[in-house]
Formats: C-alpha cells, sequence, structure tokens
C-alpha cells in the first residue's frame, strides 16, 4: 500500500502503514513500548530525553535556502554531506527494524495543505503522529497523496559525535530544500511536531501566510481570538475555554482569508493537571490519546499528575475532537484580539496590559517569558528569556520578517494586542505566587468579552503599558503589580532589572527597527 523505497528504505521487516489508533496502541503494548492508563490513553517513558534537545538541531545548508536562512544557535549549520552520511545511517537502521507509517497533513485550510508522511521505528510515535496532525477520515482522502515533508524518525539509532559531526548522540536535521527530516538519539515525540512546524515557518512567509506560535479559538459570536506564547506560559490551558470553540492551542497560520491551525491536535503540558482547573484537556485524556512521562498508580492505572518524579514535562497529545465543541474546519475569522502569554519569573509585569502597535512589535520581537522546568533539556528551575517571535527556536527566517508580517496584519485587521502575565505576583520566583488561573481566565474573559473596552487604563511608571483600574471579578490590588509585593523597594529594583534585560535584548534590532518601536520599550 505504501510504497518506501522512494525514501531510500528497503525494509527488512513488516511495515504497517496508515494504522487506525486501535490497531497502533495494540501494536505499541504488543511490543512492550507502554501501558494503558485506566482511563485508556497510552502512556510512554521517553528515558533520557524529557523535553526537546534545541543544541542537537541541525539545518542542512543547501544553494536554495542558503541566502534566506537566519543562520545561528537556533538554525544550526550542516553540510550536506553529512546530512547525507547520516540519513545514510539513518535508513539503514530503520530497514532492519518493522516500521510504521503514517499519512497525514498539516494546515486545515485546503489551498495550503501539505501532505506529511511520519516514518517510524516506535508504534506510539505513529499514534502520537496520529493525534497532532490532521488524519483521512475515509481511505479515499489518500488517492493520490504524495508526501510534500517526509520525517524519519530512528529513536533507538544514537549517533556517534566524533564520527558522525553531532554535539551529542542525539540529532535533529531538517532539510529544508528537500522536505526531510530526520530524528535520531531521542525518545521525546515533541521533536516531530516541531520539526514540522518549524518547516513550516519557512514554507508559509513564501506563500503569504503569516506563522504563529500561538492558540486560537471563537466566541459565539464567531470572533477569533490568538494567544501567543512558549510552552508552560498557559496557551493550550487559556485557549480550552468552555465558553468559546477551540480551533487549536499551538500553531496556526494567517492568511487573507482569516487564521487557520496547522495541526490536527493538542499537546498538553500536564504536570498538576486536574479534572476541577483544566476538565476539557482531563477528559480528551482517553483511549486515542498519548501521554508523555506520566506516573500511574500501580494498581489502579489513575495518572499520578503532580508526580515529577521523572519531568515537570509531563505531556499529553490527543486528537482535537475529543475536546467538546471544537471547531471542526479548524479555521476563523481575523481575530479582534491577540494575546500575549508571558510567564514572568521576576512577579513585576502586570497581569494584563494593553499595548499601543509599536509596543506590540516591541514585545512581539522581545518574545519575554521564563523557560519552565522541563521544556527543554537541563532547564530545572524558571529561568527569564528573550525568544524572539515567542518561537525563536523554530523561525529559519530573520525574525524581522515575521515581525512586519504581524505588523501588516494588526494595521489591516484593527486587531488589539494584550500582555497578559501567568507567572509570578507579590515577589518574585521562590517568594511569590503564580497569578491564580481563575483571575487570568477572568481577565482573559473580560478582553474577548468586551467588558475592558470602557474602562479607566494607566501607565505603568516602568513598562510604559496601559493598565486597567479595574476588572469585575478580579483583585483591585493584582492588576497593580508593586502593591503586592511586601517591600516595594525589591519591587522597585526586580523592576529595574527587568527593564535594562529588555534594553540589552532589544539592541540586536537597533538597526531593523524605526525609532518609535525601538522607544516602546521599559522606560
Amino acid at each position: 500500500m505504501v510504497d518506501l523505497r522512494a525514501h531510500g528504505l528497503t525494509p527488512t521487516g513488516s511495515v504497517h502503514a496508515r494504522l487506525s489508533a486501535a490497531m497502533l496502541v495494540e501494536h505499541a503494548l504488543r511490543r512492550g513500548e507502554g501501558v494503558l492508563a485506566e482511563s485508556g490513553a497510552f502512556v510512554a517513558a521517553t528515558g533520557k530525553y524529557t523535553g526537546r534537545s534545541p543544541r542537537d538541531k541541525y539545518l542542512v545548508r543547501e544553494p536554495s535556502v542558503e541566502k534566506a536562512v537566519a543562520w545561528g544557535s537556533a538554525n544550526q549549520p550542516m553540510d550536506s554531506a553529512a546530512f547525507e552520511r547520516i540519513l545514510g545511517k539513518v535508513r539503514a537502521h530503520l530497514s532492519s527494524r518493522d516500521l510504521f507509517v503514517f499519512d497525514g497533513w498539516a494546515c486545515a485550510a485546503p489551498e495550503y495543505r501539505l501532505p506529511v508522511r511520519v516514518i517510524a521505528e516506535k508504534a506510539w510515535h505513529a499514534l502520537f503522529a496520529q493525534c497532532l496532525l490532521l488524519r483521512a477520515r475515509t481511505p479515499d482522502d489518500f488517492a493520490g497523496f504524495q508526501p510534500a515533508l517526509t520525517v524519519l524518525c530512528a529513536a533507538d539509532l544514537m549517533m556517534e559525535p566524533a564520527r558522525d559531526g553531532t554535539r551529542s548522540e542525539v540529532c535533529i536535521g531538517l532539510s529544508l530544500e528537500r522536505g526531510q527530516v530526520v530524528i535520531a538519539g531521542t525518545n521525546y515525540a515533541g521533536e516531530i511536531k516541531k520539526s514540522v512546524f518549524t518547516y513550516l515557518n519557512y514554507l508559509m512567509p513564501q506563500r503569504e501566510v503569516f506563522p504563529m506560535h500561538c492558540s486560537a479559538n471563537l466566541g459565539k459570536d464567531g470572533a477569533a481570538a490568538l494567544l501567543f506564547g512558549l510552552s508552560g506560559t498557559g496557551k493550550t490551558t487559556l485557549s480550552a475555554d468552555p465558553g468559546r470553540r477551540l480551533i487549536g492551542d499551538d500553531e496556526h497560520g494567517w492568511s487573507n482569508d482569516g487564521i487557520f491551525n496547522f495541526e490536527g491536535g493538542c499537546y498538553a503540558k500536564t504536570i498538576r493537571l486536574s479534572p476541577k482547573g483544566e476538565p476539557q484537556i482531563y477528559n480528551a485524556l482517553r483511549f486515542g490519546a498519548v501521554l508523555e512521562n506520566v506516573v500511574l498508580d500501580p494498581a489502579t492505572r489513575l495518572p499520578q499528575f503532580d508526580d515529577d518524579s521523572l519531568t515537570e514535562n509531563t505531556r499529553g497529545a490527543y486528537p482535537l475532537d475529543h475536546i467538546p465543541d471544537a471547531e471542526p474546519t479548524g479555521r476563523g475569522g481575523h481575530p479582534r484580539h491577540l494575546l500575549f502569554l508571558t510567564c514572568d519569573a521576576f512577579g513585576v509585569l502586570p497581569p494584563i496590559s494593553k499595548l499601543s502597535p509599536e509596543q506590540a512589535m516591541y514585545h512581539f520581537l522581545s518574545g519575554y517569558t521564563a523557560k519552565v522546568a522541563g521544556t527543554e533539556a537541563g532547564v530545572r528551575d524558571p529561568e527569564a528569556t528573550f525568544s524572539t517571535c515567542f518561537a525563536a527556536p523554530f523561525l529559519p527566517l530573520p525574525a524581522y520578517r515575521y515581525a512586519e508580517m504581524l505588523r501588516e496584519k494588526l494595521l489591516r485587521h484593527q486587531a488589539q494586542v494584550w500582555l497578559v502575565n501567568t507567572g509570578w505576583t507579590g515577589g518574585s520566583f521562590g517568594q511569590g505566587q503564580r497569578v491564580p488561573l481563575a483571575h487570568t481566565r477572568r481577565l482573559v474573559s473580560a478582553v474577548l468579552g468586551g467588558e475592558l473596552a470602557e474602562a479607566p487604563f494607566s501607565p505603568d511608571p516602568v513598562f510604559r503599558v496601559l493598565v486597567p483600574e479595574y476588572c469585575p471579578g478580579v483583585p483591585g490590588a493584582l492588576l497593580e503589580p508593586r502593591s503586592t509585593w511586601s517591600n516595594a523597594t525589591d519591587y522597585d529594583d526586580k523592576a529595574r532589572r527587568l527593564a535594562q534585560l529588555f534594553r540589552d535584548n532589544f539592541k540586536k534590532f537597533e538597526g531593523q527597527t524605526e525609532a518609535a518601536v525601538q522607544s516602546a520599550g521599559p522606560a
């Protein structure tokens, strides 16, 4: 049914292609790749690597992309000869294994749909791909299927740095020119998802589509909203709102016709997940879903979501249709509101504030947040970081290319941008507390429901963003972060320190941005 010779594979084992979720689960259980939770979700442990390995990701330096790519630490170059050697090892390894093939698509908008093939030695990796990408509904959907992007997953193949020229035993190599990804040395399934996203971030701007690291949902009136942010800032949690229809939780495109999901599923952090706090996500983790590194009770097989003994970065992958009333088309109109989510470990940013267009550009290019424990190898405590466009590890093109696309969309569609701090209040990390989720939900709801449209706003004296003076259902003191600290002098010191970090980081954009954007940052 699926000929793998076009991918340089000559399998000696069995090839299992285009299987249902039930059949993939049966194979994974038979092969000892994991176990079932009480809910029916498949549970896998990823071993040594429980998060992405950004320092082991490479883009192939090829003639057609040489001048377009922003080479650097996020886009480490690999020469074509080295990639060919590694590709040969991956092909030889996979050809000696039983293989599981998922065929599906990225991009919910039909005019931009991208055929994707994932070839893996693990049945549960194919199941993960089935959760996250768009799936065929009938066998007829595969008529004429030719993958434009192929992902080869050789999880058990360890690289040899001295011989292969890699930094470690892990290699994520992406050929933009050929539409080919190799993943070796890691079982962490998130590498599959983010490799596809990286490729789309290269391809979509060529088709006049703004690619975004954001979640999206629709109100009862059909108005769309976007929530930008890095892992751990709350995109998945806040977008799964029972009062709104979910379009997607992480990756979208904004075309001249509106927004559309890149994916067909969600990939949520599950640490401390509860049925009361996040009921939609909790109930989505049933048969057909995948849990990564979640500890189960040995007797009941109930997930112990508070247990971080394997990692803080416990994850759940599930199809979008596991969320009640999710938008079945994966599409929406032009958004009225954009929310930039940041997990402020300094505890000095307001929980919500309104941005001017120039401030929106400034904060989009800055992409301030804190890396949350577990999202990357070696990160245990939150670390202040600036991730350009809230997606720096996944952007092959220069950052300002994406920022200009944002500016054009904001001006054309008169959308309002807000900065939302889901991090700390009453003190910095280790002293204060996280902004209560219930209050963040209320603030977001007030924005999207228009309740803050007539509210008075005052400028923050340090960050100069506009802060609402009140919001129904939220304590007034919470809106003014300085008043939540027991020692105002400590607040002032932390605020000045963060402001300086903003200014230092933005120096790299001085030659690329106009004066109005450069002066839109902290005082």
